[in-house]
């Protein structure tokens, strides 16, 4: 199963839909649009091999989703940043109106690294500050649990649990194919730290009692979040299926925009000016040690700056696409309800990774 996701961080490079584009975020992106990877659970849990995955992150993130919080006390308490750079960016006006931190801070600077550990700091002692500043925006789990829309018809705000409401109409019928939960709720986008990149799942059964999910995401960072997605909607499926008292068996990935970032002001123009001199160089590759001499390559061509490195994803994947994969583990779940599970009540056995590629997200 890790040799799906390799195969498709090859073809990012090799296609010939690829292209090189700006990104919303301030780094360029060598991006390819439309894939579709199938995984079956019952041969493993697809937890990436070739890389050290962060497991505590991805369980402590989903249990965030499922209990509809989207302020990241939670998260930070448990040494979980992955929201930190969004909900940093997303309160920050805020916080320099009432000067707690000062204004011009320059995204992506040694500043804004040190403003941004401040913030994690106070979030976590300040219950508070993280009251006022803590919240991500109408995220994910917001709208899996607590979907909100105006009902013309009660003249009322009206809060649906997606998820909830789902489950109990799978326990009649699991066979149906109206089980869709979304993140993507167009009224509420203009006022969350980040528009969601998995957008919506949907779920069913067959006759047999096992189940599949397919996920539809719009974005995907190919280095650091598409390997979290693939670990945490697969555990999703097994959370489900548990709750649900069905076998899990597939988890489906549907790609819209798949990309490597490729660093901010001097690293990304010189990969859009190499991009099809690399890709030729990926292409011609016949033995997985040969992505390492493009590693090279780019390391001794590319404009040198330790801050814009550190936001270079393409070096981080070459240097995964050379290493060999290992057994898949498995993922253990106890026997609790949905509602009621906690970070302790998932178990991984039998991981086994390669070393950990550090990179950092853009935000």
């Amino acid at each position: 199963m890790v040799e799906q996701y390799l195969k498709h961080s090859r073809e990012i490079f090799t296609s010939e839909y690829t292209g090189f584009k700006q990104g919303s975020k301030g780094s360029g992106l060598i991006s390819l649009f439309g894939h579709q990877n199938s995984y079956d659970l019952r041969k493993g849990f697809p937890l990436l091999t070739t890389k050290s995955m962060a497991i505590k992150s991805i369980t402590h993130e989903l249990v965030w989703f499922l209990k509809g919080d989207t302020n990241i006390r939670y998260l930070e308490i448990n040494k979980t940043p992955i929201w930190r750079g969004n909900a940093f960016e997303h309160n920050l006006s805020g916080m320099v109106k009432e000067g707690i931190f000062p204004e011009g801070i320059v995204k992506y600077s040694p500043d804004w690294d040190k403003a941004m550990k401040e913030y994690a700091q106070r979030i976590k002692e300040d219950e508070e500050f993280s009251k006022r500043f803590g919240d991500a925006g109408p995220i994910y789990g917001r709208q899996w649990r607590k979907w909100k829309y105006f009902d013309e018809k009660k003249g009322e705000l009206v809060e649906i649990d997606q998820l909830g409401n789902t489950l109990e109409k799978m326990k009649k019928n699991p066979v149906g194919k109206k089980y869709v939960v979304s993140a993507w709720n167009p009224g509420d986008i203009p006022e969350m730290s980040l528009p969601p990149c998995h957008v919506l799942y949907q779920m069913t059964s067959n006759d047999e009692g096992e189940l599949d999910l397919q996920l539809y995401q719009r974005s995907c960072d190919q280095f650091l979040g598409v390997p979290f997605n693939i670990a945490s909607y697969a555990m999703l499926t097994q959370v489900i299926a548990q709750e649900l008292n069905l076998t899990p068996r597939r988890f489906v990935h549907s790609f819209g925009d798949s990309h490597f970032y490729t660093g901010l002001e001097k690293r990304g123009p010189w990969y859009k000016e190499n991009l099809k001199n690399l890709q030729n160089k990926v292409k011609n590759v016949s033995d997985r040690k040969e992505y390492l001499e493009i590693l090279d390559w780019i390391n001794k061509e590319c404009p040198k700056d330790d801050n814009e490195e550190k936001y270079d994803h393409v070096t981080a994947i070459l240097e995964q696409l050379s290493r060999e994969p290992k057994p898949l583990p498995r993922l253990l779940i106890a026997k609790k309800p949905l509602n009621q599970l906690t970070f302790e009540d998932f178990k991984i056995e039998g991981y086994e990774s390669h070393p950990k590629i550090e990179r950092t997200m853009a935000v």
